[in-house]
């Protein structure tokens, strides 16, 4: 019966309001409906697991808001650039903390993003605490630089598919500086731009971004084959992660459902699935 636990936080001034939006969107929370009204107006933010706990006997929780993460360093990091940007250097080094052990064998720091709202954010010890180990790519983008190879034939589906992917990264904190978008005629000439781009040695993943319509290409089934082995043999050859966003549909109102009219935007998706790439890349770097 129980579907879902919803816990509002006023924000005593529209400043205030402001920065716990940005800092919330900063770290990559999914966004929720939220609500515009004439008296009111709010903005929710959606997590993949949520608890209620009360507890007696204990010391106070460190924070109002306690947020569970994984790679705890990295989202310190995040935060701190946002708060560097957005109250300047003495502000962060006052309302960002250091990483600190607790007794309940986690890690955590705090940091108030507006004046009277704290938050606390932290990870176990063991990262494979009640879970089977395995070793997972994170979410976050932060530092990491991309390249978007996009065609530009059926450019009404291509131009939805590029925003889905340039969402997914800044939604994921990568900055804009960070992210490189090479247009090239059409899907043929993606593995191409896709292997320069990945020989360059100026980024972390490359998102290729087209797509191919059975009506209208006679030889759409060797097209296909041959870029999607290419992007596959670029992959493989640079070790660079490349995600696959090509689209191979059998008509125009097909892509268009997938490129953000019913069944989601693949951009988006290959945007996350490289982000995830990445990180997992690195840490299967460290021993």
């Amino acid at each position: 019966m129980i579907k879902g636990i919803t816990i509002v936080r006023p924000a005593g001034t529209p400043e205030a309001y402001a920065k716990l939006a940005s800092f919330f969107s900063a770290l990559g929370f999914e966004a929720g409906r939220g609500w515009e009204e004439e008296l009111s107006r709010g903005v929710s933010f959606l997590a993949p697991l949520g608890n209620l706990e009360f507890s007696h006997g204990i010391a106070p929780a460190p924070a109002e808001i306690m947020v569970e993460v994984t790679g705890l360093d990295t989202v310190q990091s995040v935060a701190t650039d946002w708060m560097l940007r957005n109250w300047g250097e003495q502000e962060a080094k006052q309302q960002v903390s250091e990483v600190s052990e607790t007794h309940w064998k986690a890690r955590l720091f705090t940091v108030e993003p507006a004046p009277g709202h704290s938050i606390a954010f932290w990870e176990w010890d063991n990262p494979h605490k009640g879970k089977p180990v395995a070793v997972e790519g994170d979410l976050s983008a932060h530092g990491m630089r991309f390249a978007i190879v996009v065609s530009r034939w059926n450019a009404v589906i291509t131009d939805r598919l590029l925003q889905g992917a340039l969402d997914g990264l800044y939604r994921s904190g990568a900055a804009r500086r960070d992210v490189q978008v090479i247009r090239v005629p059409g899907a043929w000439e993606i593995p191409l731009a896709a292997r320069k781009a990945a020989l360059s040695g100026q980024i972390d993943a490359v998102i290729t971004l087209g797509v191919l319509l059975r009506g209208e290409t006679a030889h759409y089934e060797a097209i296909y084959n041959e870029v999607s082995r290419g992007i596959g043999q670029s992959q493989q050859d640079t070790g660079i992660p490349h995600a696959f966003g090509v689209l191979t549909c059998e008509t125009l109102e097909q892509a268009l459902n997938r490129a953000g009219i019913k069944a989601g935007n693949k951009g988006f998706e290959a945007a996350i699935a490289v982000i995830e790439m990445v990180s997992l890349d690195r840490k299967m770097q460290t021993p």
